[in-house]
Formats: structure tokens, sequence, C-alpha cells
């Protein structure tokens, strides 16, 4: 039987017994976006909480329901909002960048200041509920924002709040999700939901790059081996971490929520 992890599925005794042994919340920061022809519109959060649950089963703790709201950067032109990859500038080799228009599916876009007041909600209930310790990870803006804040938050929510990167120059692919819909979110997705990929709809033709994917090229790099790799690396890496946040919390008399 798989143990249990996600937050709406625990019953109050289960959520007690989980909360006492390990008084962390993971936290999914996912979007309704655009992830290239190949991937599932909601590959942010899908890549975070299935990386959340195998870090859960491995140090304990609690997975909550994904957020899909999101920051990111915004441009007018005209009429029309272009968020995120809409406006997408980046070259690849002798590859021009892509087209400045609304990418199908996208959904998820809010300013800063509302996004940053979200988090604060979620986190002030996590702290009443008894949490000590809470993990974000996914939309990299997103990510972005609850990292620079970490400092802040503890002092706010006594809330440690911690981002799982990882990955590194010499193995840029290791980490999760250090890239928008290429070689290492392909991988992720591939290694959590292979049913969920679609590679045969990019562009056959090498010399095509896929639109508003930036990073590796996905259909020579991705594989389901290397997700597993950056999954069973950084899970091991924030396993260090975690524990190591739980006995200093029992060292101050934290740890009972």
């Amino acid at each position: 039987m798989v143990e249990k992890v996600l937050y709406a599925e625990l019953t109050p005794k289960e959520f007690r017994a989980r909360l006492k042994a390990a008084p962390i919340g993971y936290l999914p920061l996912g979007t309704l976006e655009w992830h290239g022809e190949h991937l599932p519109i909601g590959a942010d959060g899908i890549q975070s909480q299935g990386f959340f649950e195998r870090l859960a089963r491995e140090v304990g703790g609690i997975v909550l329901p994904m957020l899909f709201l999101g920051p990111d950067r915004m441009r007018r032109e005209g009429d029309q909002e272009l968020y995120g990859m809409d406006f997408c500038t980046q070259k690849v080799g002798h590859q021009p960048g892509c087209p400045h228009a609304q990418l199908p599916g996208s959904a998820y876009w809010v300013p800063e200041e509302t996004f940053r007041a979200i988090l604060e909600a979620v986190l002030k209930q996590l702290r009443r509920a008894g949490f000590r310790i809470v993990v974000a990870h996914g939309h990299g803006p997103s990510t972005n924002l609850f990292r620079d804040h970490a400092g802040e938050w503890r002092q706010k929510f006594g809330l440690r709040c911690f981002v799982c990167w990882g990955g590194n120059e010499e193995e840029p692919d290791l980490g999760i999700q250090v890239d928008h819909a290429a070689a290492n979110e392909t991988s992720l997705v591939m290694a959590l939901r292979p049913e969920l990929v679609q590679m045969e709809n990019l562009p056959a033709d090498p010399n095509q790059w896929p639109l508003a994917v930036s990073g590796r090229d996905p259909r020579k790099h991705a594989s389901p081996e290397l997700g597993r790799r950056a999954i069973e690396r950084n899970v091991a890496r924030m396993a260090v971490i975690l524990r190591e946040a739980l006995s200093q919390l029992k060292s101050h008399g934290e740890a009972q929520p």
C-alpha cells in the first residue's frame, strides 16, 4: 500500500500522526502555462507535486494541493497582455527568438504583490495548523519570490522556508525545473507521468526550434532516465537539508505542533 502524503486525502488522525512525526509542508507552485506542444499545460505543478510526494515519503511531511496562479514577466501590446513565454526572446544557436503572441492554454498570471499576499495567507494557515517548515517549488518566478522572502517569513510566521533548485553548471539538467519545457522539465515529466508526454508533437526537423522552449533541446537530451536521476539526486540532497532543519527544531524545542 502506497504511503499517503497528500494533505487533501488525510483523515484528521493521519494528519496528526504525520505532522507530529515531521511538521513539514510541501507547496507545489504550479501554473497553467504553455510548456511546449509536447508537455501538459500544468507541467509546473505536476513536476513539483510528483517530486514532493517522493520527498515526503523519504523525510516525512505533508504535500499541499498545488497552486496554479503565479507571477511572471508581463507586457502590454495594444489591447493584449502577454505573459512569460508569450514574449520569449531567447535565441538558440542561429534560431530566431519566439514570436510575441499569446500561447494556447496559459491562464495563470497575477501581479507579484497578489501572489505574495496569497503565499502569506497560505503560510499563516500552515503555521496555525502546526507546521514548522515549508518547502515550496515549481514555476520559476513563483519559486524565486518564495526564496527571496524566506528570511522575512521566518520572522513573521516562525516558519523555516526552503526551495529545491539543485543542479550546477557541470550538470545543468540534474536540478528540479531548471529550464522551460526543455531537457530538464521534459525528463522530469517523463519520469513522473510518462503518459502525459507527447514528443511526436515537436518539430521533426532538428533545425526547427520548438516554440517557446528554453534550454537544451528535449528531442536530443530528454529521457526518463535523466528525470529519474534528477529526482533521486535532489530527494537525497533535500533530505539532508530537511533532516538538519528538523534536528534544529528539536534542539530548540520547536518541533511539536
